[in-house]
C-alpha cells in the first residue's frame, strides 16, 4: 500500500484535502482511507474550502448516506467546520500559509491548531504538517513524545526522507 507523499499545495483544497484525510484517518487503516479517498474528494467537492464550508446539518446528513466513504457524522462535521476555519485563517493572515508559519514553534503551532480545528490531534497534526512541507519536529524525537507505536508515520517520513536524499 502506498505511503501518503508530501505536496507542495498549490491552493487551499490541497491543504483542507489533507486535513480531511487526517481527521477521517484517526483510528482507521491508511488502506481503508485509500481505498475510498475517490469518494471522499466527490462527496466535499474536492475539497474546495468555500463549498465545504456552506454545507448545512442537512448536508452532514446526506454525506452520512454518501455511498463510499467512511460514514463518520463527528468527522463530516469536523470537515465542515475546518473548511470554516481554514477560510478564516486565509483571510486573517494574508494566505493559510502565513498562519501556517505565524507562530514561533511547532509545539506553539500544534497548540493553535488543536483549538482552532476539529478531530485534530498531536499524531493528525505532524502528519498534516509534514505532508505539506511545514516545518515538524525530528521525528525520531517528536515520536518518544506520542504515546503507541505509529509504524506507518515512520514509515511514512523515512519514505519522504529517501526520496528528498535521491533527488
Amino acid at each position: 500500500m502506498p505511503i501518503p507523499e508530501q505536496i507542495d499545495p498549490q491552493n487551499l483544497s490541497d491543504y483542507l484535502e489533507v486535513m480531511t484525510r487526517a481527521v477521517f484517518q484517526a483510528s482507521l487503516s491508511w488502506k481503508m482511507i485509500d481505498k475510498s479517498w475517490a469518494a471522499h474528494k466527490s462527496a466535499f467537492e474536492n475539497f474546495a474550502p468555500e463549498k465545504v464550508a456552506s454545507f448545512t446539518e442537512e448536508d452532514v446528513e446526506r454525506l452520512m448516506q454518501f455511498n463510499g466513504i467512511i460514514h463518520s457524522k463527528k468527522k463530516i462535521a469536523a470537515t465542515v467546520k475546518n473548511a470554516k476555519a481554514m477560510l478564516e485563517l486565509d483571510r486573517q493572515y494574508g494566505g493559510f500559509k502565513n498562519y501556517l508559519r505565524s507562530k514561533s514553534s511547532y509545539a506553539e503551532l500544534c497548540k493553535d491548531m488543536r483549538k482552532r480545528f476539529s478531530f485534530l490531534g498531536e499524531l493528525s497534526i505532524y502528519y498534516f504538517l509534514f505532508r505539506v512541507k511545514e516545518p515538524v519536529p525530528e521525528f525520531e524525537d517528536w515520536i518518544k513524545t506520542i504515546e503507541g507505536d505509529h509504524p506507518r508515520m515512520r514509515e511514512m517520513v523515512e519514505a519522504a526522507c529517501k526520496q528528498t536524499k535521491n533527488t
